[in-house]
């Protein structure tokens, strides 16, 4: 049975209370709040129907219908969006001391600017999964790249995040990217900057961070990392180019790491895996690690496999 005393629950809050920031218990409660990540998902999965009505939306939609239910996901989307950035626009004001004048029009105007977007965002990533298909030879349909595909799912969440992050809008392109994060293993910065016709095949373990660039029709595979050299300076790194820029038709396989902000991987490259490059490499270059020699324990048939070598333990 769960039992506490009076004299434990006054104990706790008073030890909970003593360590919060002194300056912070200044701002009024009603400021302090932060965008909630659940709703901020809610919001996901509703841009994700706009974008694919055919696949996520209500079904049995007619075309008298259609219209009147995009304005219903739009009318649902602009109020939960609006709400939010409210809140992270405020925090963010208090945290500068900047003034708070007009926040509700800047977020109505940020919005309004996003979802303009909707359309653009629906063919790009209609690019991606063509590119998925086209290079997955497991890929038995569209349908199933759509539902299924960890890469797909988190390259369509960057894109959008990357557009409110266009948009200066603070923390809740972090929490989208962050989610799909969670659920898929692959990190993009929604601050990197992608093109056109991108894969990431199988995908756990892919971090491309916050000044990436990558160019179009780029393939990479589970474990590449596109990250930074050193983060020692931590803060004043801020804003400077810390990581590679990949050009178009580059093909990078697992587990490989390139990083470095000067690092540029030319054209038509391709990165074998498990390589790690901190050098740029030319257009048409195929770079790899060199094959190392295989140590056997056991029966070895030495006419058909002349290169090997006992280990003797």
């Amino acid at each position: 049975m769960s039992k506490i005393s009076e004299q434990q629950i006054h104990f706790l809050v008073e030890a909970i209370e003593a360590s919060y920031p002194k300056n912070q218990l200044a701002i009024p409660l009603e400021f302090v709040s932060q965008p909630k990540r659940e709703l901020i998902i809610k919001v996901i999965f509703i841009l994700r129907e706009l974008l694919f009505l055919e696949y996520f939306g209500q079904r049995q939609l007619i075309s008298t219908t259609i219209k009147y239910h995009i304005g219903d996901l739009l009318i649902n989307v602009h109020k939960i969006l609006h709400e939010q950035m409210v809140l992270a626009l405020t925090y963010q004001a208090i945290e500068k001391n900047s003034p708070l004048d007009n926040i509700n029009e800047k977020v109505n105007e940020i919005i309004f600017l996003f979802l303009s977007k909707i359309p653009e965002l629906r063919c790009m990533i209609e690019l991606d999964i063509q590119a998925a298909f086209n290079g997955d030879p497991a890929a038995t349909d569209k349908n199933e790249i759509i539902y299924s595909y960890p890469g797909v799912f988190a390259v369509s969440i960057y894109r959008l995040a990357h557009e409110l992050q266009l948009l200066s809008l603070p923390l809740i392109p972090r929490i989208m990217t962050e989610y799909a994060h969670s659920v898929t293993g692959i990190d993009i910065h929604p601050g990197a900057t992608i093109g056109k016709y991108f894969f990431i095949d199988h995908g756990t373990g892919v971090v491309i961070g916050e000044t990436t660039t990558i160019g179009n029709n780029v393939k990479i595979y589970q474990g590449v990392t596109l990250g930074a050299l050193s983060t020692r300076e931590g803060q004043k790194l801020r804003g400077v180019k810390r990581h590679p820029t990949i050009e178009d038709d580059v093909t990078i396989y697992s587990g490989t790491s390139i990083l470095g902000g000067e690092t540029v991987i030319g054209k038509g490259a391709v990165i074998g895996s498990n390589v790690f490059l901190t050098k740029s490499v030319p257009a048409k270059t195929k770079v790899s690690v060199k094959i190392p020699e295989l140590m056997y324990k056991g029966r070895i048939n030495k006419e058909s496999d002349p290169e090997y070598m006992v280990l003797d333990i």
